[in-house]
């Protein structure tokens, strides 16, 4: 594979993009005037029809980075599509990412005479058997569906133009790269391919280099500008007290809808009922949890029914939920960049956004990772009933990173305030426009 990385100069408009007056108008519609750093580099070259290796995050735009160039060429291109034989197939790691992709190609495509499919588990498959029979453009499917779906008969993959792969690294996590191994083989050779990941372990390099033709790079880097507008705190506590730290931060009525992370889906169960059982509203979400409980949870969480949505990393992909008011990181995760994408659920559409996080002793590297990759440090919260100075005593932390704490900014009790402004979890400094 001979990747090439490019510097070309960035059009700061939509409108030097080149892109045809109806996707333009749709775009005006949304008031979407300037592409983001990702939809700038990628779209002049998918416009050109090269491969593209995507080096980007949820939440950096990459979803119209593609989008936009794929409707395009679909309306020059004239074909219409064939039952059961989509001409675009973009593949996906879970439904609620797949449900996204799909209304945002239909929000792009609004004025053009184009069908969108998508397809996934967990919910009967005939409304999704109709509509392939009738032809799509456009399929978004998750792996597990679509193989399912091919095995039957009703989906056909000859007549794919464009593929892309899409959160290539959380295939990887939940267990998919055969699937789409599987599904790969069934394309044709003479394609245009797109895959996004947001990290590049070694299985995925590998997967990039037999699907990619000479592909043009492009690499979007986790926004330091995005993490800084969410206030941040860490609270350094003992593992076993992490449960009732939590309780006690759920207190503050601030908190009206929190999105709580753990590591593992046995640990989002086991926190979600003992939450239940304390009474807090809550459920949790995860891999293993069936569609349909997985769609009523973040229906409950979005309607407010649920305050708490107990959730792993790679079930909060695709979630967007306006009015998060906090996200906690009940364990820290071990890939610094997981630490971005999580806290990026709150601070939506300009609201206010607080991120808390839970350090133990045995968390104390995961911590320094996180914040190499938002190039600051999280502002650390004494402030609380279960603070252990020990967990952060090898970095300095637990008295705000200074290594001697009796001489900076002591207190009568000898605690320091916490760096972030106003102390606690309930307190906010009004965030600079």
């Amino acid at each position: 594979m001979n990747v090439q990385t490019t510097t070309n100069n960035e059009p700061t408009s939509f409108a030097g993009l080149g892109l045809i007056e109806p996707i333009a108008r749709a775009l005006r519609a949304e008031n979407y005037a300037t592409p983001t750093p990702i939809q700038a580099r990628a779209i002049p070259h998918l416009l050109g029809g090269h491969d593209l290796l995507g080096i980007a995050q949820t939440g950096t735009g990459k979803t119209a980075a593609f989008a936009l160039p794929i409707l395009q060429r679909l309306t020059q291109d004239k074909r219409g599509g064939a039952p059961r034989a989509p001409r675009v197939l973009v593949l996906t790691p879970t439904r609620e990412l797949a449900v996204q992709i799909g209304e945002s190609f239909r929000t792009y495509g609004r004025y053009l005479p184009l069908g969108c499919t998508v397809v996934f588990g967990g919910v009967g498959q005939g409304p999704q058997v109709a509509a392939l029979r009738r032809g799509v453009d456009i399929l978004v499917a998750t792996p597990g569906r679509l193989l399912d779906l091919m095995n039957q008969g009703h989906a056909r993959l000859d007549a794919v133009d464009v593929f892309v792969l899409d959160e290539a690294d959380r295939m990887l996590d939940m267990g998919f790269i055969h699937d789409v191994r599987k599904i790969v083989a069934k394309l044709p050779k003479r394609r245009q391919t797109l895959l996004f990941s947001a990290t590049m372990p070694q299985a995925i390099s590998g997967l990039a280099a037999s699907v990619l033709t000479n592909p043009r790079r492009v690499e979007v880097t986790p926004s330091a500008t995005t993490v800084e507008r969410i206030r941040q705190q860490v609270m350094f506590v003992e593992k076993g007290n992490k449960r009732a730290l939590l309780l006690d931060v759920l207190k503050d009525r601030a908190i009206a809808r929190a999105l709580v992370f753990t590591r593992t889906k046995r640990g989002a169960n086991r926190l979600a009922e003992q939450l239940g059982r304390d009474g807090v509203r809550s459920d949790a979400i995860h891999g293993n949890k069936s569609q349909g409980a997985r769609q009523r949870a973040l229906d409950a969480f979005r309607a407010g029914r649920l305050r708490v949505l107990v959730a792993t990393d790679i079930a909060a992909r695709g979630i967007d939920i306006d009015g998060i008011t906090h996200v906690i990181n009940f364990e820290l995760p071990n890939e610094p960049e997981s630490y971005v994408h999580r806290i990026g659920r709150t601070a939506r559409a300009g609201a206010e956004g607080t991120a808390i996080s839970f350090c133990d002793a045995e968390e104390r590297a995961f911590l320094r990772d996180i914040e190499k990759v938002i190039r600051q440090p999280v502002p650390v919260d004494i402030s609380h009933a279960f603070h252990a100075p020990h967990a952060a005593a090898p970095a300095g932390r637990g008295n705000g990173g200074h290594k001697n704490p009796s001489q900076r900014n002591a207190r009568p009790n000898g605690q320091r305030p916490w760096r972030g402004g106003n102390r606690g979890h309930g307190q906010h400094r009004p965030r600079a426009a």
